[in-house]
């Protein structure tokens, strides 16, 4: 618990607050360069720009009306489902070349039901 002198205002303390909070918080995460070090092995940012740039062509298609309702249920539980095996890879601390190429493939699968579901007959009305 800090302990203030009485002449401090209130909103001097509630600064000198915000500052401990945050000095708190930065010894807690650390520096940037040693989790770099520590995490290499899980780090996967192809795959996260991939996720997005799919969760952006999903938005896209919501916002046309090129996805039905149901169309766009089975498409974010595709991204739901990528998601899920990305963290499973990353679980033990490291992922492999095989669990990439497996996140890499399961991706390309996922990008091409997207278009699929596009480019089909069916639209909402």
């Amino acid at each position: 618990m800090l302990s203030y002198p009485k002449s401090t205002s209130a909103r001097a303390r509630s600064r000198i607050a915000a500052i401990a909070i945050a000095a708190a918080l930065a010894c807690a995460v650390g520096s940037p360069i040693a989790s770099a070090t520590t995490d290499a092995g899980q780090r996967t940012p192809a795959l996260d720009r991939r996720e997005a740039n799919q969760a952006g062509r999903i938005r896209q298609g919501v916002r046309s009306g090129e996805l039905t309702r149901p169309e766009t249920r089975r498409l974010l539980n595709g991204q739901a489902d990528l998601r899920r095996d990305e963290r499973r890879a990353k679980a033990d601390g490291e992922v492999t070349r095989r669990e990439r190429a497996a996140l890499q493939h399961e991706a390309n699968q996922q990008s091409r039901r997207i278009y699929r579901q596009k480019h089909d007959a069916q639209d909402r009305h």
